[in-house]
């Protein structure tokens, strides 16, 4: 009799709190100034309960969304459940400094070290395919320096503990440990399917991407590391769910390992606090998950 396969939850640190993410709803639980633990939920629709979600490389564009709506939506509702009411982000602001953001990521983590590599190449006269390498390493220094950083903010390191107690409860619900703040802090704070391992894999699929696509003027260069973010975050995510399905085999267990080192960077051990916040969270993404089967 084969062993009933568990659904894959995910998962995301918040400001003071936690996001839990199933097939069909989500829940957020975030632990506010007064120490009460607030938490709201909603039915997951639309692209999450469409055919796409079946497609491979197709729902690879649901992750994408997951980062950047979804994750950006209940950043800020944390952001706003530890503010005074006339500093709360909401409407045109909360649009703005979205598009904003994106647009220095993209330029920063993209457009940067293809200018940059582009420039090297035609001083040194490289090939393109040490042209794209030297470009993909200077992402992933760009990306390590860039979390090394905002690591030390006090605030940021509070949402890296988060994040820990955030993997650490997936990790003993998968597990099959009933989940107590206790029981799931003996867990390690790493998990393979984590958004850290997903950027890690991300470079260096677009260091083979790129290279597939010959000589290009720096025009052309810059708006393919634009216009290809989606296709490469699509072939990152089934890569990064096949080595999911697959920590048995060694060879896997090989291959993630800067995936796992990198996440060293963006967990810290959390305190029972959090971890019951973490739990409350998955908690309640469950009892709507169930319910919504009912």
């Amino acid at each position: 009799m084969t062993e009933e396969k568990l659904p894959s939850y995910g998962g995301q640190a918040l400001i003071e709190g936690i996001l839990m993410r199933g097939s069909k709803s989500l829940a957020a639980a975030m632990r506010d100034p007064n120490g009460e633990i607030i938490v709201k939920r909603e039915s997951l629709s639309g692209i999450y309960t469409s055919k796409i979600k079946k497609l491979p490389f197709l729902r690879g564009l649901i992750v994408l969304w997951d980062a950047l709506g979804l994750g950006t939506k209940y950043l800020t509702i944390s952001a706003n459940v530890q503010s005074d009411e006339d500093e709360q982000i909401e409407g045109p602001a909360l649009y703005i400094s979205l598009i904003i953001s994106l647009a220095i990521g993209i330029g920063v983590f993209f457009v940067a070290p293809a200018a940059l590599s582009h420039l090297f190449k035609n001083l040194f006269v490289w090939s393109n395919l040490w042209s794209n390498l030297v470009e993909g390493i200077l992402r992933l220094i760009l990306i390590i320096a860039y979390i090394w950083s905002v690591g030390k903010i006090p605030d940021i390191k509070r949402v890296f503990m988060y994040h820990g107690a955030e993997h650490k409860t997936i990790n003993a619900y998968e597990a099959g440990v009933y989940l107590t703040p206790e029981n799931v802090n003996s867990f390690t704070c790493v998990h393979t399917r984590c958004g850290t391992a997903f950027l890690v894999i991300l470079v260096v699929i677009s260091i083979i991407v790129f290279s597939l696509l010959g000589p290009l003027s720096l025009l052309w260069r810059l708006l393919s590391r634009i216009l290809l973010i989606p296709v490469l975050a699509s072939i990152a995510y089934e890569y990064m769910r096949w080595t999911a399905n697959h920590t048995d085999s060694k060879f896997v267990q090989f291959i993630i390992r800067p995936n796992l080192a990198l996440q060293r960077l963006t967990t810290s051990e959390p305190d029972l606090s959090m971890i019951e916040v973490a739990i409350t969270a998955f908690n309640s993404m469950i009892e709507m998950e169930n319910s919504s089967e009912t």
